[in-house]
């Protein structure tokens, strides 16, 4: 008997836990608001008590490139889950260019992340252009560089050792 593919509507609904392997405080998204073959947009609440919070409670701009590859995190889990696997762990590699349209994003802002696939290859490189929004206001984008190597291990202890 074989287990039944989960639809879009049932693998979205899953707690953000359950998609991407962040925990605790480096948990930053709250939850998948829609999902596509190359598109996805996530949800984060800016927590005015966080490790990251300044004395106003504000995130600082520049964790929004975190914010970004956890929905790209999000993104690549879900489109291997969608087919019954689990996505390979990944890095990211880097942006040529992370533009953050204010200094922070306030207390409490309820952010809305959209990620666009550009590039997906099979040997695991990517890249996806990616937006940050307070309402109607984009307060950051970029395009982000990922890479999910095929033995995860290896490439880090070859990081390491070189």
């Amino acid at each position: 008997m074989t287990t039944p593919t989960p639809t879009v509507q049932q693998l979205m609904q899953q707690p953000i836990e359950a998609i991407i392997p962040h925990r605790g405080t480096m948990l930053l998204i709250d939850a998948v608001d829609t999902f596509g073959e190359a598109t996805l947009s996530a949800r984060a609440t800016v927590d005015v008590h966080a490790w990251y919070a300044d004395a106003d409670g504000a995130m600082p701009a520049w964790i929004g490139i975190e914010l970004m590859a956890q929905a790209i995190a999000a993104h690549v889990a879900l489109l291997a889950m969608r087919g019954g696997g689990r996505a390979r762990p990944g890095v990211l590699l880097g942006s040529r260019s992370y533009k953050a349209l204010q200094p922070a994003f306030g207390g409490g802002a309820r952010l809305l992340i959209h990620v666009t696939e550009l590039l997906r290859s099979e040997e695991g490189h990517g890249a996806y252009e990616c937006t940050i929004h307070d309402g109607d206001v984009c307060c950051a984008e970029a395009v982000i560089k990922i890479f999910q190597p095929s033995d995860f291990q290896s490439f880090i202890e070859g990081s390491f050792s070189s």
